[in-house]
């Protein structure tokens, strides 16, 4: 085995695959026009979370058109899907999302801020990339495993809201992952790398308050405010973040202010919290004490409180295995060549960038020796071409996916791929901005590529599944998946009520 990956790194792409497996990676060239436009689709059609009708509807389309099995409306979310090739096991999941964000309109390729729709929805994650490319990879494992007959099944799942809505946390409490005996995900980003790192847990609900209203100065007394019950609530848990654990978040977005009235006291008043925390009891122990406070909070304005239990997600689990099956696809599928004009897209985008400080700065600190310098010069440039070192788990950053609550149930292994300038933020009109571009449409195709090699990878060694499933074992510890999101909480669009 040693012997085989040592030839495999070392010889070029002609002689790295055998026949069947460049026949099938080229698949996604012949049908490159089909994957770009349900990307630049679903970047015109920029849809909230679990209202993706219309970025459902293309890729079920597609999908159909592919040759894929179609199962709709998976764990009675409308805009969740799967796509299925194949028979018996191993079988392999490809997870997309295609859900946008709010208030990042953002004109196409340009490098100024010039919103489309003011305060309209807009990709600021590439999510539209995400699902298109996902979809690409599932593509390229259905045509290697009709050109061998191998025994293996490929599934693409596709997963709405990822944004504020944890779709594949309501996906997996219902079991939909059960089937499958590995998952593979990647992410649009600034780089070419493996994901091997955890995320942080968390829980999503809506303090809801009423009070009584009345006329502000004539009869304060007669009201009981609202809103005055959202401002001690947040008060409380500023003094709470002294109390916490260090790696803990606590978010808050006031979502209805009670009225635009100074002069009366306000009846109603929303606030959102996010509280994230490295692993799923922490985060609750968390949740209840600001539970607690918004009680608190109630009792003392002389108002009722209204909690609801609106999403969580669990922590990333990683696996070195599948991640190392991952690494060597990127590595053997040729990198994006970019043009001139890429790199003047990427350094007008960079010129727009105040700060810059991407996520990948984290890893520059993990790093040692020769591979630390490789990284360090990388970032000196708008466009990284190149695969970052492959560095073992050690790590939890600070954000968190619903792919944790995938990665509980079955191996589970991401990666990034090269979308966009070297230091654009996440969830940013840069971000936006560049998600029908050249490069952008580069980093699909990779992306795609390195799914379905390394799904056709898992198809040839159905011994490394096993041994994934095994790292999965130990490091769950004897643990076992419970769903955070409690039994009676359905999923459903984030808006105020």
């Amino acid at each position: 085995m040693l012997l085989h990956i040592i030839i495999y790194k070392s010889s070029g792409w002609g002689n790295s695959m055998d026949e069947l497996k460049e026949k099938a990676l080229a698949a996604i060239d012949e049908k490159k026009d089909l994957f770009l436009d349900l990307s630049d689709y679903i970047w015109d059609n920029p849809e909230l979370a679990y209202l993706e009708f219309k970025s459902a509807a293309a890729q079920i389309e597609l999908l159909r058109k592919l040759g894929f099995e179609v199962t709709e409306e998976l764990a009675g979310i409308k805009t969740a899907f799967k796509g299925q090739y194949g028979h018996g096991h191993p079988v392999v999941g490809i997870l997309g999302e295609f859900d946008a964000l709010s208030n990042l309109s953002q004109e196409a390729g340009i490098a100024e801020p010039k919103p489309v729709v003011n305060g309209g929805n807009g990709h600021g994650c590439g999510h539209n990339i995400f699902g298109a490319s996902s979809i690409a990879g599932a593509y390229t494992a259905m045509q290697y495993l009709k050109e061998t007959g191998k025994e293996g099944t490929i599934i693409y799942y596709g997963c709405p809201a990822e944004e504020g809505g944890s779709g594949k946390a309501f996906m997996a409490r219902d079991g939909v992952f059960d089937e499958l005996d590995c998952a593979i995900a990647w992410h649009p980003g600034n780089a070419n790398s493996v994901m091997n790192v955890s995320t942080l847990a968390n829980e999503q609900i809506r303090y809801k308050f009423t009070g009584k209203a009345s006329h502000a100065a004539a009869s304060p007394h007669l009201g009981r405010s609202a809103l005055d019950a959202v401002e001690l609530m947040n008060v409380g848990v500023q003094f709470l973040r002294e109390h916490v654990i260090p790696e803990a978040r606590i978010h808050y977005a006031i979502t209805n202010t009670g009225g635009m009235s100074p002069n009366v006291v306000q009846p109603y008043a929303e606030v959102l919290y996010l509280v994230r925390a490295p692993k799923n009891p922490e985060c609750d122990e968390i949740r209840q004490r600001v539970d607690d406070i918004a009680r608190g909070a109630a009792l003392m304005t002389g108002t009722k409180l209204e909690i609801q239990f609106v999403k969580a997600c669990s922590n990333v689990v990683p696996n070195n295995v599948i991640a190392q099956e991952i690494y060597k696809s990127m590595n053997d599928v040729p990198i994006p060549e970019f043009s001139d004009e890429d790199y003047e897209y990427a350094r007008a985008i960079e010129a727009t960038i105040e700060t810059k400080g991407s996520m990948y700065s984290a890893l520059a600190r993990a790093l040692k020796g020769e591979a630390k310098e490789q990284f360090l010069k990388m970032l000196e440039s708008p466009l990284y071409d190149k695969v970052m070192p492959f560095v073992p788990f050690d790590r939890v950053v600070p954000a968190s996916s619903d792919v944790g609550d995938v990665s509980w149930v079955v191996p589970t292994a991401q990666f990034n791929a090269c979308t966009m300038s070297a230091h654009t933020a996440n969830h940013s009109w840069q971000q936006t901005a560049q998600g029908k571009s050249d490069i952008a449409h580069k980093g699909l195709i990779y992306a795609g590529k390195v799914l379905g090699e390394t799904a056709m990878r898992l198809f040839d060694e159905p011994e490394t599944v096993e041994a994934a499933k095994q790292e999965l074992l130990e490091r769950l510890g004897g643990n076992k998946y419970v769903s955070p999101i409690p039994q009676d909480v359905k999923p459903a669009p984030l808006v105020s009520e």
